[in-house]
């Protein structure tokens, strides 16, 4: 079983950046893929960003292109969504979910991704 355990959520001010954290642990495959989804009050679950095992393929919502970065590290077993220039628009629970391998067509759907960790609160002020 793959856990997965996210970190780093706060409340920030806009315009200011945040990054968050996704420790996987358990037996993870070692082609593992790796994406953030959000939700926000309201509002049903979206995709943001997702990467593959081995960072050469990534891809990004629209409304964060150029603001938010994902990242990985193997060694720790741990990605990253660092996020910049942050708005109350970007207010929203974000979760970590990962798969077994990357799809280059459907890495934005949801219901492709295995392992899901509980969510870290984001809230920007405006």
């Amino acid at each position: 079983q793959v856990q997965l355990v996210e970190s780093g959520g706060g409340l920030v001010q806009a315009g200011e950046s945040l990054t968050l954290s996704c420790a996987v642990s358990g037996r993870a495959p070692s082609n593992i893929a790796m994406a953030w989804f959000r939700q926000a009050p309201g509002k049903d679950r979206e995709f943001v960003a997702a990467i593959n095992w081995s960072a050469a393929f990534k891809n990004y919502a629209d409304s964060v292109k150029g603001r938010f970065t994902i990242s990985r590290d193997s060694a720790k077993n741990t990605g990253y969504l660092e996020m910049r220039n942050l708005g109350p628009e970007d207010t929203a629970v974000y979760y970590c979910a990962a798969r077994t391998g990357y799809s280059v067509t459907y890495y934005y759907r949801q219901p492709l991704y295995e392992y899901w960790g509980q969510g870290t609160q984001v809230t920007v002020a405006s």
